[in-house]
């Protein structure tokens, strides 16, 4: 099992510690480092900041937004990154949901959520392999455009610049069982939100074997410290903002996944309290036990108990999410 860094999105502003912790993961042997966008940074300009200042570590996104650009602008900034750093570069995608691509970008939640999934990704990788002239008679993302609303005169094109790999792996976010039924089928890896080293089987209903080569990269909060139930603290946070702020009551996939593991009443609270503006309640109502089994927190020794049932599942890549690098050094220690 490889380790990543997993450093998110900003809030408020840019992380003062993030190209630190980066060029630390470096050192200690992480496989990779990856940054997330929601509507505030996007992932690609600070991905291109880190691979100027490190010569190694693989740069993931998790994850780009598709709502956020055309495949073919995503397939572009792809390759430019993965030419600039070497071939460095894995290209997670994610759909989001309702709230964020209506309310943010603007533009419709697509009504048959697996097929514009699946044209996206296919327009990627045409752009991807460069073998002729992008086309798609697509619902969602035809190329070339033929709407009603067009000109009419829009010609296939395929890259000017050629991509340094045909094979750049793509892995999708995916949450509902037929979007990671899909994913399996569809792309080079999965991104699942939440992990439970436990009940993996049973929660994303998971064949026994997996496509050959196939990368399962969960993220992980992880912090190493003496007081467990401080420690789960920001893993509460998280999930309280995910699960209240992240989708909306009729339609919210993170809520739903949580759930499915066993605490949709629990979801459904948080997501009332969010809903009233008592965010402190909201955070609080999160279970501790949902939040411990889904992070990697407390003791050495508790830690390294746990990571070894992280390591037992099918999960190729674990993209850890650690304040400090002391976390990050227990875990190379720990994972060697």
């Amino acid at each position: 099992m490889r380790l990543g860094l997993a450093l998110g999105y900003w809030g408020r502003g840019p992380s003062p510690t993030a190209l630190d912790l980066t060029r630390e993961a470096e050192r200690l042997g992480y496989d990779s480092v990856w940054t997330a966008e929601a509507w505030g940074s996007d992932a690609f300009t600070t991905l291109t900041w880190l691979a100027a200042h490190t010569s190694r570590i693989r740069l993931g996104t998790a994850v780009a937004q598709m709502a956020a650009r055309a495949p073919t602008t995503t397939a572009m900034h792809a390759l430019t990154l993965d030419h600039l750093s070497g071939g460095r570069v894995l290209l997670g995608l994610g759909l989001s949901g309702p709230q964020v691509v209506e309310g943010w970008y603007g533009r419709p939640f697509p009504r048959s959520p697996l097929t514009a999934t699946r044209e996206y990704v296919d327009v990627v990788r045409q752009v991807l392999r460069r073998e002729g002239p992008v086309r798609l008679e697509g619902r969602h993302h035809p190329h070339p455009y033929t709407g009603p609303d067009g000109t009419g005169l829009g010609k296939p094109l395929k890259p000017i610049t050629h991509p340094l790999r045909a094979d750049l792996p793509v892995l999708l976010g995916a949450e509902g069982p037929g979007n990671i039924a899909q994913t399996l089928a569809l792309a080079d890896g999965w991104l699942p939100l939440y992990w439970t080293p436990d009940r993996w089987s049973e929660v994303y209903a998971l064949p026994e074997t997996l496509p050959a080569g196939f990368l399962v990269a969960p993220l992980v909060r992880a912090r190493l410290c003496a007081d467990v139930a401080e420690g789960l603290l920001p893993v509460k946070a998280m999930l309280g903002f995910y699960i209240g702020g992240m989708g909306h009551a009729r339609r919210n996939f993170h809520a739903d996944l949580m759930g499915r593991m066993g605490y949709g009443k629990e979801a459904g609270r948080v997501r009332e309290l969010f809903a009233a503006g008592r965010r402190e309640e909201a955070v609080a109502a999160v279970p501790d036990a949902f939040a411990d089994e889904i992070s990697l927190t407390g003791p050495r020794k508790r830690i390294a108990a746990r990571l070894d049932r992280w390591r037992q599942g099918p999960v190729t890549d674990l993209l850890v999410t650690a304040p400090d690098p002391d976390t990050l050094r227990l875990l190379a220690e720990l994972n060697a």
